[in-house]
């Protein structure tokens, strides 16, 4: 699924209202029986809603909804907030709802009095949508304010009002704090930032039926990650290969005390589908490995890196000065893109100079704090995020920025925002799987895109699907990997 900024859905908005042909006012109609619909879902006619609308066109929305709920039995309050001028669907939607339900419309201008509410209420955030330039001032802040004030839930329409679409919430500036975000057709951007969680809350797509038309014309470099879309990555296997079909992936883990980092990659690449994989470690670690992972080959030296299809680099490695000289010239010897995670890139970020030696394409998959230690420190996920793009564009590389919403970029400046995962999987380990599948795909001849998006989806339903006998709270990277084959039928299913 496409991400689209909030210039480029004013446009798609535009285009289907041409190409339908549709009245804007008609398009806000079926936005308002849209989110009909998903309340109707969500929540039954014995919760009474309080919808604060503003002055414009996401307050003509909850204008609408609220004639809406009002017609199938819902108790609805409706107050609009403004100050003194409202766009021309707003005003018709005015007109119709104090045309059917005069009793349930209010109007508060240039001066918000808190409402009554009680504890059943549903307060819907309808004021304004993503495209603010400015911060929310007198009587939109006082709403705000007062939304953000009390115990209620609080659901906001398409954006949370005061949030722009592709930046972080400021502290201290006006912005409604929601439970829930109904948003229309595409996720935002700015819902990927971990800062703006406290505004977004849990979010659902309503799909307001754009034209497809529209949708395709209109490009972007941003994707959002479904099952769809790695269904059309999967490879499929031909009854007569065999183990030299799927190659063989060498993974460079495990110092002293750490041969659980190169365990859990080992399990991760054979689970991922890896024809053969070898393990390159300190001899204290070849019979822990060789019987916690019999099927892979322990290495205790490396003659020949020719001979492997994939290689990653950096689980548990540690990073002293022998470490990193060996990193150096294996970084120097090999011609095909590489994985590197953990202490590799913690090596890297101690030896700049490092940077000039990886092979054009390599995955690196750090997370925000390895992030910051590679490319310099960033004030919040968005401006991170427009380094990783930067980053991936200057080294020719592809970057797996790791978090609740993992974000791939890539050399050429396209952004996967990963849709699968859990908090159960934030523990020691789970990038070392993480590793170890992304290693275990590209040796089968996955694209080094292909291997990061399908990877980072895979590994995150693998966890989804271990809540279905094990909580965030007890969930283990070694859950991940015994989950990896159902993981496997859920997509192909």
């Amino acid at each position: 699924m496409k991400i689209f900024t909030t210039s480029q859905i004013r446009q798609i908005d535009l285009l289907t209202i041409k190409y339908e042909p549709i009245s804007s006012i008609g398009l806000m109609e079926r936005a308002a029986d849209s989110l009909l619909k998903q309340i109707k879902h969500d929540f039954s006619t014995d919760r009474d809603v309080l919808i604060i609308s503003g002055p414009g066109n996401y307050g003509g929305d909850g204008l609408a909804l609220g004639r809406m709920l009002l017609q199938i039995g819902y108790d609805v309050k409706v107050i609009l907030v403004q100050n003194g001028k409202i766009s021309n669907d707003c005003k018709v939607n005015k007109e119709r709802l104090i045309e059917y339900f005069p009793a349930a419309f209010s109007e508060q201008i240039n001066k918000f009095t808190p409402p009554e509410t009680s504890n059943q209420t549903i307060i819907l955030d309808a004021l304004f949508g993503s495209g603010l330039s400015r911060p929310l001032e007198g009587v939109y802040s006082d709403a705000v304010n007062w939304m953000n004030s009390v115990p209620n839930t609080v659901i906001s329409i398409d954006i949370p009002s005061g949030l722009q679409g592709e930046s972080v919430g400021i502290e201290n500036i006006p912005i409604v704090k929601s439970n829930l975000t109904y948003t229309f057709q595409f996720p935002k951007l700015a819902f990927f930032f971990s800062e703006n969680e406290k505004y977004v809350g849990k979010w659902e797509i309503v799909d307001i039926q754009l034209h497809p038309k529209a949708i395709l014309e209109i490009e972007s470099n941003y994707f959002y990650v479904e099952k769809a879309d790695v269904q059309s990555i999967l490879k499929p296997r031909n009854k007569f290969s065999h183990k030299g079909t799927f190659g063989h992936s060498l993974i460079w883990a495990g110092k002293k005390c750490m041969a659980g980092a190169a365990v859990l990659a080992a399990k991760a690449a054979l689970r991922s589908g890896a024809g053969l994989v070898s393990v390159h470690s300190v001899e204290e670690n070849r019979v822990i490995l060789q019987t916690a992972v019999p099927e892979a080959i322990f290495l205790s030296e490396i003659s020949d890196l020719k001979s492997f299809s994939s290689l990653a680099f950096g689980p548990g490695l540690g990073t002293d000065p022998e470490t990193a000289e060996m990193l150096s010239e294996m970084l120097e010897t090999i011609k095909i893109p590489c994985i590197l995670d953990a202490d590799a890139l913690n090596i890297i970020s101690q030896h700049k100079n490092f940077f000039d030696l990886i092979p054009p394409k390599s995955i690196l998959t750090p997370h925000p704090k390895e992030f910051d230690r590679l490319f310099g420190e960033s004030e919040n996920s968005a401006e991170r995020l427009r380094l990783a793009i930067k980053k991936a564009k200057e080294h020719d590389i592809y970057i797996v920025l790791k978090g609740a919403d993992t974000i791939i970029s890539t050399p050429e400046g396209k952004l996967f925002v990963n849709s699968t995962g859990n908090p159960g999987m934030s523990v020691g380990g789970s990038g070392d799987v993480l590793t170890g599948i992304i290693a275990g795909l590209f040796a089968q001849g996955y694209s080094p895109e292909e291997s990061s998006v399908f990877g980072v989806f895979i590994h995150g339903l693998a966890g989804d699907l271990c809540l279905e006998s094990e909580s965030v709270e007890s969930l283990l990277p070694s859950d991940v990997i015994s989950n990896l084959g159902k993981a496997y039928h859920f997509i192909k299913n």
